[in-house]
């Protein structure tokens, strides 16, 4: 019988089966609590330090005082994933304002919710690096960077569960949001990037989109190799004439955009950038240099 997979919860850890926290959570009730997604491969995790950073950059923009420190909360991390024996996982860290009552007000939580959970996770089907995925400009627009910015990493996802549900209903794979200003954002848990005349160009995080850690990763990747890349706004006549388009995240990793609103991207097939930026990435995640390692 397969051992289960221990959830660590406040400092203590459960079978994934029995691990729970109170329904006067905060983080249940109102989504109120902050959140990293994090990936180990072969041993190192990814960027753990950055992703550490930003969790505590969150923290401080919804005022949410964390009782680790950086260094403790990195540890409690790599322990997970000892007891877990995992090399390669998913890391979902979560913290949550904390147990409170039925009104909104937190300064009734007087503890903060502490929870990491490693496992596995798979976002698009098996060839969906090597063909490419379908994507759909919903109606749901991002918040505007004066509302509840997707700088903070907060565990209100409505936003993009709806922009979800929309491309779901109409038979895509992904969906991609706009701002206010009809400008290009992101995916609903991705960055976005396209190709025009060999540029690599990604919106700016003005328009809402988050600042995400592998969109730095391959933007430093892709400039390494002689590529040009730009942070300018992006319309959707841009997706549909670029030459290549491709998601980047924590969990897609890098994977191609070969459609979008049934506008085929060039000739429909992963283009030769997205596909040098894939076949680098997969060399460099698991090189020390990049991440923390378990043992």
């Amino acid at each position: 019988m397969e051992k289960e997979l221990l959830v660590y919860i406040n400092g203590k850890y459960y079978p994934k089966s029995q691990a729970k926290i109170s329904v006067y959570d905060h983080g249940l009730l109102y989504g109120d609590g902050i959140f990293e997604g994090i990936r180990a491969y072969n041993g190192i995790v990814f960027k753990l330090k950055e992703h550490i950073d930003r969790l505590y950059r969150s923290a401080k923009v919804i005022m949410l005082d964390i009782p680790l420190t950086k260094e403790e909360m990195i540890n409690a991390v790599l322990q997970t994933l000892r007891k877990n024996n995992l090399r390669n996982a998913y890391i979902r860290l979560v913290i949550t304002r904390g147990i409170g009552d039925l009104g909104l007000d937190p300064r009734k939580c007087t503890q903060p919710t502490i929870i990491i959970i490693t496992d596995v996770i798979k976002l698009h089907a098996t060839e969906a690096k090597e063909k490419g995925i379908r994507a759909l400009i919903v109606w749901v627009k991002r918040d505007p960077v004066d509302a509840t910015s997707h700088e903070v990493k907060s565990l209100n996802y409505l936003n993009s569960i709806l922009g979800k549900i929309e491309a779901n209903i109409a038979g895509f794979d992904e969906a991609i949001c706009l701002d206010r200003n009809g400008y290009v954002c992101e995916g609903v848990a991705e960055n976005i990037f396209i190709v025009q005349n060999g540029t690599i160009i990604t919106p700016p995080t003005s328009t809402g989109a988050l600042k995400g850690i592998t969109r730095d990763f391959v933007i430093r990747l892709a400039r390494g190799l002689g590529y040009e890349v730009i942070e300018k706004n992006v319309t959707p006549s841009d997706l549909f004439t670029a030459e290549e388009v491709f998601f980047t995240g924590t969990a897609a990793e890098i994977v191609p955009v070969v459609e979008v609103n049934r506008r085929v991207i060039n000739d429909g097939k992963p283009g030769s950038i997205t596909r040098r930026l894939m076949e680098e990435f997969v060399k460099r995640i698991g090189d020390p240099k990049e991440g923390v390692s378990i043992y």
